[in-house]
This record gives C-alpha cells, structure tokens and sequence, in this order.
C-alpha cells in the first residue's frame, strides 16, 4: 500500500476522533446544564402531603409531637422532612444539606409560598423551617422527580449530531480535496507549459514538502521532461551539425563543377573530385543512416551467439595492417574467451570505430594497446583501447561520443565525427557502457563494458 493510503486513512480516524470529541464535550456540556437545573426540593404530592402533616402537628401538638412524628417509622416518614431552626440546627440532631437549607430559606421567604418550604411559628420569638430536600428518603433511593427534570433527562437532540457529523465530513473532504487537487494543479499547468515548449518547467519544488505517490509522480515529470529537453536540444544539434557537414562538401562539389565547365581541360581531374565528394557524402549519410536506426532501435539485426574476444581480435588484426602502413602498430592482448548473445554487426560496428579511432590519432612511431576478455567474475565483457596521441581536454571526455564532434587538440583530419557517437548507441543498445580518460604519459584510453550472458 503506498503512502497515500495511509495519509487516507490517519486523516478518516482523525476525523473521527475529532467528532467523537466534539460530541463528547457537548453531551457533557449539556449534562452540566441539566445538573445546575435540577431542583434541590421535592414538589410532588407527597412532598406536600408531608409538609402539610408536620406542620399541623406543630402547632397543635408543640415541638414534642413534631419530634415523635418526625422520629416514627410510620409509612408516610418514607419522606423526610427536615424542622429546622434559625441556627440550622434539625430537630432531630440529622445532618443538613447546605444548598437544599439555603434554597428553602430564599423559598420561605417568597410571598405566597409554603408547598416546598413553609415557616412555622413556635411562638412570638420562635418557630422551625420545615421542607422536603429533593431525592431524599429513609432508604436514601432517588424519589420520582418531576416534569421539570424529566424533561432535562431527554436523550441528546439527533439533528445536532447529525450536525456535527455533517460538519466533521466537509471538513474532511475539504482537506483531502485540497490535498490531493493541489500538487495535480501544479502536474496539470507544468504539462500545459511542457505542450507550449517551455521544457525547462519543473514540478518537484513545487512539491519538495510531500512524500508520497503524487511526489513521487512530480519528479518521473520532471525526468521525462528533462529528457525531453536534451532530446529535443540533442536533435537541434544534430541538424545544426548535419547541416554543417553537408554543406562543405555540397560547395566542393558546386565549385568542382563549375570549374569543369570553365575548364573543359580539367574535366577528368573535376570528375575525379566529384566521385570523391560524393563518396564522402555517401559514407556520411550511411553513418547518419547507422546512428539513426541505432537511436530508433528499428530495424536491427537479429541477436546471435558470438565470442566477443574473436570479434576484438579479427579487428584489432585488420587495424594492425594498415597502421603499420604508416608507422603505427596495434598490440592486442585477450585474457579468455568471452560468449555471449549479442548483434554482433553493431558491436563489429563499435569496436571497430574505437580501434580504428585510436589508430588514426596516435602519434607517429607509437603503439596501439587493445585488451579484451571477461572480467575475474565472468559477468562482463571490457575492452580497453590506449594510444598515444594527442589526447582530450578533461571538459570534452564526455562530449566525444556526441555526433559530429571533433576535439579541440586533435591534428589528425578525417572523419565525420560520428564514429564514437555511434559506439556509444551500439554499446548502450546492449546494456552496457563506454567512457574515456586521458593516459598518463599522453593519449587517450576508451574503455567498454558488456554484460554477459544477455538474450536481446
């Protein structure tokens, strides 16, 4: 389950942690009102009944009646009724509730009251508060209260849970909504400036706080726009350079023409220059045809088995015929044989622009050394191609495999730039890789990877 899930699913819980909170603390709230409501005296029937028989017994029976009456077991005393005097002393030496005597004082003194709390005098100087406090009895169970509490008792109001809930679920949504339409506004306007041409849009600052799938899908734009942009730029490149090419031998070809005509006396010299133009021409498109198809991956030739090694070796022979031609000489050394599945035309193709490459600019008098066999593994193949020439500057050790360029330092004429360009495709074509460094001493080193055992 990727990260979003759980996003998902700790924001849900949240939420409904957060309603269940809400809900809690309002039924709590409301509990708190209905407990400061609740009244402190009785006001039934019973209540009064009681009140009233005391009272008759106080004045006409004097405080020793009230007392017996008070002190007997008789069923009416179920409900207790509280004599008490100025000094909140009981009749009956009980212990009395402070809020029920305070509330049966301010009731007593009320005009017209007596059903809850009533004063009766003893004499001119005396008398006794009686009243009933609310929910007390002999046997300390909660008496039936009225409708007044009944009423506060009822079950918490539905619509405003369904409030709340409906509440808490907007919210939700609101945040979740917001979550995840953000970083897709961002995808959705870098890919309409991507649709415009505005290649160099990036999404992933925009989106450097998350660390999810959506982050994840950010940077997969931002690589496919980048490569795009060096596509792009790459192709620019390569007509701008093609363009170049073509037009040298394009004007040696109009001038070597025109002076034919000029000169009919020269036109066997003409005709030998313009065989030789157009086949430079040829050999470039041919070059431009092989890159081509190489950058497509179309038109292929079929995998076989092939021993890399052998295939060096037959090269490294050919090139060490015609270097010696001209003062040059190859040395090959192979550690053991190397089999594997590959197009063996293109890696024919690779090794030999590389060999052939090194053998055109090595100096004079110098040696080519080209080693080749699998490594102690046996997991992949490495060639290795030193001369002693003129070598490349350390900025352009990357930029040689490019087509069409040619380094800074070299002397050496010929050749289209395209040789190590197309390597480079062939080599990568099998999942391997090609690099260059500069040799101590002077010269250059290219060296090649290829895995094994590979089925393409």
């Amino acid at each position: 389950m990727g990260r979003l899930f759980w996003k998902f699913f700790l924001a849900f819980w949240l939420t409904l942690l957060l309603a269940g909170a809400a809900v809690g603390t309002l039924v709590w709230l409301h509990q708190q009102r209905s407990a400061r409501d609740e009244p402190v005296l009785a006001a039934g029937p019973r209540a009064a009944l009681a009140l009233q028989a005391a009272a008759a017994t106080l004045r006409h029976g004097g405080v020793p009646a009230l007392r017996a009456l008070l002190g007997d077991s008789a069923p009416w005393n179920a409900t207790i009724v509280y004599a008490v005097d100025r000094e909140g002393r009981d009749l009956l030496g009980r212990n009395v509730p402070a809020d029920a005597l305070g509330h049966a004082r301010a009731v007593a003194a009320q005009a017209g009251a007596g059903r809850t709390a009533r004063v009766v005098r003893i004499d001119e100087a005396h008398g006794l508060l009686l009243f009933v406090p609310f929910a007390a009895d002999g046997t300390n169970r909660p008496m039936p209260r009225p409708a007044r509490l009944a009423r506060a008792q009822q079950p918490f109001p539905p619509l405003v849970l369904a409030v709340i809930g409906l509440i808490a679920s907007v919210a939700f949504s609101a945040v979740l909504a917001w979550s995840l339409t953000r970083p897709i506004r961002h995808l959705r306007h870098a890919v309409a400036a991507v649709a415009e041409g505005r290649l160099e849009t990036r999404v992933a600052p925009l989106l450097e706080r998350r660390a999810d799938e959506l982050a994840e899908l950010g940077r997969d734009f931002d690589l496919m726009a980048q490569r795009l942009h060096q596509l792009l730029a790459s192709q620019r490149r390569l007509l701008h350079d093609v363009s170049h090419e073509l037009r040298s031998p394009l004007a040696r070809l109009q001038a070597a023409v025109g002076l034919a005509r000029q000169s009919p006396e020269r036109v066997a010299a003409m005709l030998e220059r313009i065989e030789r133009e157009a086949s430079r021409l040829d050999a470039m498109v041919g070059e431009l045809l092989t890159l081509a198809r190489l950058e497509s991956g179309q038109a292929l030739p079929d995998p076989q088995s092939v021993d890399l090694v052998d295939l060096v070796s037959a090269i490294a022979d050919d090139a060490r015929f015609e270097a010696q031609a001209s003062g040059r000489d190859v040395a090959f050394v192979a550690t053991a044989p190397a089999v594997t599945t590959a197009r063996a035309e293109l890696l024919h193709r690779a090794f030999e622009n590389v060999i052939r490459n090194a053998v055109r600019y090595t100096g004079a008098g110098s040696l080519v050394e080209v080693a080749a066999g699998p490594t102690a593994s046996g997991e992949t193949f490495t060639l290795t191609v030193a001369d002693r020439g003129p070598g490349v500057p350390d900025s352009d050790l990357d930029t040689i495999f490019e087509p069409f360029h040619r380094a800074r330092n070299s002397a050496a004429g010929g050749g289209f730039g395209l040789g190590l360009a197309i390597a480079r495709r062939a080599i990568e074509l099998h999942g391997g890789r090609i690099g260059a460094r500069n040799r101590d001493g002077g010269g250059l080193v290219v060296e090649v990877e290829l895995p094994l055992g590979r089925d393409d």
